[in-house]
């Protein structure tokens, strides 16, 4: 007592001592005697105490539950807590009442306000993709700027990227000597979730990559030395993504040291391919003769075609494509991916791609390819990044037949009908966005909701439909029967990412957090306009900022059931009160209970269909091992081209906020504790497709750096919502 008279807490954490007049205040302690740990276990973060960074932790080995790490990787600004009360020592008290476990409903939503961040934040655009276009220090700067090193906040860990000289050569990429390996792993390893070529047109062959990479040059800045260089623009992309996948004689691919080796040889083939692209455009009077050059027809281009069914200039279109994909799943920058979308967008149109007629000849499924996969890339780009189309979806000059899988000849057309439907769902949020911020053309949200929930449930019904042809393995179209069941389980992913961004605004409408979370009810209050907060608050993950929440803008289309507002929420009765002239609840087609079943349903058909995937099976030579080492197996190739990670996000957002929505339910129940309701059944089944995700996701992850951030942030939420897996 007699030192607290002395002494003064300050908000900058430090404790000054006042002493004589004429003595000047004097530093003594910081706010924590003992310096924080710089990574903190799982329950403690959840639970908000302080770790002391051992395992099992203190805290966890007093309550007995689990102790589990997960590095944390999340970027951001977050807000400092102020400590209530203060010991003599300057130590803050643990709080033993808020743990990791499940109490009843008492405490209301308080202690779910920090899992319910992290759910959120799975549905921003862009959420959790690593971006890799900034240097690590770079990274590391803003990191400790804008995070605090506290227990419940650890700083991002930010790995330091040597210099390649630095580099042990003992890692292998997968690199390739021909042309036509790499053709021959394009179809191995690419071509079941990104057919852009025609079916083989040789038998398949064992998987080639060389044993042996060239090595760096002294200068760190200059690209690694390439055993062998491929000739065509796309050759070279396909490169780059094929570098990314673990080399079979890597005894340990999930190293630092091979990672960063894949990065550099992946990031050379595509600015490689970049410089290729630019060739084959290039005329070559326009440097001599400007003049002549406009008047010339596109550049002839000296070149052995990579696939013999594919003409030459097809390639730059191609390759781009392949590099669209590599800047989302690899680099994380959703600009970059867009851009180069768009370039083969240009170029094609350049072609007249997008106007072919009937006719069929060698060249024609590979053109038609080339058309429809640029089309997919340029919707994925918006997609992926919620930002408005730079074309018509359904433009009358797109008349280009599609193209066709002999074992199922609708399979394109229910790719392409999906990523309609996927695109104008995300269309729907931007245009629900702005309705509901400026209060005006409600009606017209409500008559696009329903139109959408058709389309959607009618495309879904059709990709259920099984082929009418049956696999035919004697025809050269055969051996795409894989690749035609790999595209309707894309198609089953799209639509029922579509169905949740149609209908999650409905669906969680009745969450008093989820309300205070995406509307500024101040603002309503006085104006009559909802502006969205957390849609004007900068999103840093991990290099991507200023993204805007896809969710943003939802009002509080009801009145919150007293099942959803627990007595520590009602301090926001009153806001609700205030704004119910502006509900909407009457124009919705649908219920909040069955928006939230769409949602579930779609979920969880998501955790189902993206383990249905195929997983590469190249033909394998003998294994050569040293010293009878084993390698790699084959069923831990990851998958490639996972354009379309944002429906993993999607699908983990719905099943958290539903398992939010359980939680609180079987918290006011009366039969609460009991191991036999429905809602623990519930809860079981999304824990179980919450698993699945994290597994895919995991999988993906060993190849594309990218989707490092996708994998954590699902898995952080994971282990918050059952922290006792």
């Amino acid at each position: 007592m007699v030192l607290e008279s002395f002494q003064k807490f300050h908000d900058n954490g430090t404790t000054t001592v006042t002493q004589s007049k004429v003595a000047r205040p004097t530093v003594v302690r910081k706010k924590f005697a003992k310096p924080p740990v710089k990574v903190a276990c799982l329950s403690c973060r959840a639970s908000r105490t302080r770790c002391d960074g051992q395992d099992p932790c203190s805290n966890c080995l007093g309550k007995r539950r689990k102790c589990s790490y997960l590095p944390s990787k999340r970027g951001g600004p977050r807000k400092k807590k102020r400590a209530s009360s203060i010991s003599p020592e300057g130590i803050v008290p643990q709080d033993d009442a808020h743990s990791s476990t499940i109490h009843p409903a008492a405490s209301g939503f308080d202690e779910s306000t920090g899992m319910f961040g992290q759910i959120d934040g799975l549905s921003v655009p862009g959420a959790g993709l690593r971006s890799l276009d900034f240097p690590s220090d770079v990274q590391s700067m803003f990191a400790d700027l804008f995070i605090p090193h506290d227990a419940g906040h650890p700083p991002a860990q930010m790995e330091p990227t040597p210099s390649p000289s630095n580099i042990s050569t003992q890692s292998l990429v997968r690199t390739y000597g021909s042309e036509h390996d790499i053709l021959n792993a394009y179809y191995d390893f690419i071509h079941h979730y990104f057919p852009i070529l025609p079916p083989r047109a040789a038998p398949a062959s064992p998987d080639r990559p060389l044993d042996a990479v060239g090595s760096y040059s002294e200068s760190p800045t200059e690209e690694p030395l390439l055993l062998y260089r491929p000739r065509s623009p796309l050759s070279l992309a396909l490169s780059a993504v094929l570098a990314l996948i673990p080399h079979p004689s890597d005894l340990e691919p999930s190293s630092p040291t091979s990672v960063i080796r894949r990065r550099t040889y992946a990031h050379t083939f595509s600015q490689l391919a970049n410089a290729s692209i630019e060739a084959d455009c290039e005329l070559h009077a326009s440097s001599t003769d400007p003049s002549q050059a406009l008047s010339s027809d596109r550049p002839l281009i000296n070149r052995e075609s990579f696939h013999p069914h594919a003409p030459v200039e097809l390639e730059s279109i191609l390759a781009l494509l392949v590099l669209s994909v590599y800047e989302y799943t690899q680099r994380g920058n959703l600009l970059k991916m867009r851009y180069r979308a768009g370039q083969a967008l240009a170029i094609a149109l350049d072609m007249s791609l997008h106007s072919l007629g009937e006719e069929y000849d060698e060249f024609a499924e590979a053109r038609r390819r080339a058309w429809w996969m640029t089309y997919y890339c340029v919707l994925q780009g918006s997609i992926v990044s919620t930002t408005p189309l730079a074309i018509v979806a359904n433009d009358p000059q797109f008349v280009t037949p599609y193209p066709r899988f002999a074992a199922d000849p609708d399979g394109w057309a229910v790719l392409m009908q999906a990523q309609q439907v996927l695109v104008s769902a995300t269309q729907f949020v931007i245009d629900l966005n702005k309705c509901v911020s400026t209060r005006t053309n409600m009606p017209y949200i409500y008559e696009r909701m329903q139109q959408l929930d058709t389309w959607a449930s009618s495309a879904l019904a059709q990709s259920n439909l099984l082929p009418i042809v049956p696999p035919s393995m004697n025809c050269s179209d055969g051996m795409e029967f894989t690749t035609a069941q790999s595209i309707r389980s894309i198609s089953r992913i799209k639509l029922s990412s579509a169905q949740i961004k149609t209908h999650r605004f409905r669906a969680f409408s009745d969450i008093p957090i989820f309300i205070k979370k995406h509307c500024d009810l101040t603002a309503a209050n006085s104006n009559g306009l909802a502006a969205c907060n957390s849609a004007k608050d900068s999103r840093a993950q991990n290099g991507i900022t200023d993204i805007r929440c896809s969710c943003g803008g939802l009002e509080p289309f009801q009145q919150p059931s007293s099942e959803y507002t627990p007595s520590t929420a009602s301090s926001t009765s009153s806001d609700y009160q205030s704004i119910s002239q502006y509900s909407f609840t009457s124009g919705f087609p649908f219920s909040i209970q069955h928006s939230a079943k769409v949602c579930l349903r779609a979920a969880l058909l998501i955790s189902r269909m993206f383990p249905s995937l195929p997983i590469p099976q190249p033909i394998m030579n003998e294994p050569k091992s040293p010293q009878g080492m084993t390698l790699q197996p084959p069923n831990q190739l990851p998958r490639t081209m996972p354009s379309f990670a944002c429906c993993l996000m999607q699908g983990s957002y719905a099943m958290l906020m539903i398992f939010y929505k359980a939680r609180v339910e079987k918290q006011l129940s009366t039969d609460y504790g009991n191991k036999t309701t429905p809602s623990d059944r519930l809860i079981e089944e999304l824990r179980q497709g919450l698993e699945r995700i994290i597994a895919t996701v995991t999988n993906y992850a060993a190849a594309f750096e990218a989707l490092d951030g996708m994998r954590d942030e699902i898995e952080g939420a994971y282990q918050t919502a059952f922290p006792q897996s």
